[in-house]
């Protein structure tokens, strides 16, 4: 019986393109004073199209800390420190509107109803991502929210997924991990949870299904495949 459900954030339950893409130019822009030859070096740097506002698939911002993108970016920024930075890239972040992969007041209503413990793990800071929850209505519902910063480490390290069950008190067999990178999907078999691949990412269904029991198109899809799966 799958008994809790543990998401990624960015690219599960909100598409990260249609979210991050614009976003990221603008973060670029202000950090180099709009020198369009410093942003393209930038945007090489990060994986990111600068023409289309897309990430490329492999891309180090789709499933890293903000941390681990802050230091990779942070030679080609002379004129700053990580510290700045970092507090910049999360101050930017918390208001950033967020493109919801699917409506997810009626989705978390949903699972709630079925007696489903719920939760966040995010590769993000934990201060944004309650600010994301929190814009879309959906912080108080989840049962547990840990980002980066919270103690437990960053996927894709099974310590924040242990953390949660631990949280909810369920054995993590008993649990599953939805995301869109293969960071999510092999901390979630590293931490004995049932690894779910959503297709709301840059990563394509071939590469996710490597390390995925299921691919779906979206959370959409998940709560009639979890009522399958528990019948």
């Amino acid at each position: 019986m799958i008994k809790g459900i543990l998401f990624d954030k960015d690219g599960t339950l909100f598409d990260f393109n249609a979210t991050w893409g614009a976003f990221t130019e603008t973060l670029l822009l202000s950090e180099v004073g709009g020198d369009l030859d410093r942003v393209q070096q930038l945007a090489d740097r990060l994986g990111y199209d600068l023409a289309n506002k897309v990430f490329f698939p492999g891309s180090i911002v789709i499933a890293e800390t903000v941390d681990v993108v802050a230091s990779h970016i942070l030679p080609l920024l002379p004129e700053t420190d990580k510290a700045s930075l970092i507090s910049r890239m999360n101050g930017l972040a918390a208001q950033v509107p967020q493109i919801e992969a699917a409506p997810l007041v009626p989705f978390v209503e949903g699972l709630k109803a079925r007696g489903l413990l719920i939760g966040v793990c995010t590769n993000d800071a934990e201060a944004p991502a309650r600010s994301h929850l929190g814009r879309a209505g959906v912080e108080e519902a989840f049962d547990f929210i840990a980002g980066y910063d919270s103690g437990h480490g960053a996927k894709p390290a099974p310590g924040p997924l242990l953390a949660f069950a631990r949280a909810v008190d369920l054995d993590p067999a008993h649990c599953i991990m939805v995301g869109d990178s293969l960071h999510d999907l092999h901390a979630g078999r590293a931490a004995g949870m049932r690894p779910v691949g959503v297709l709301t990412g840059p990563a394509g269904a071939e590469e996710l299904a490597t390390a995925a029991e299921v691919v779906l198109d979206s959370i959409a899809d998940l709560t009639d495949w979890v009522d399958r799966q528990n019948t």
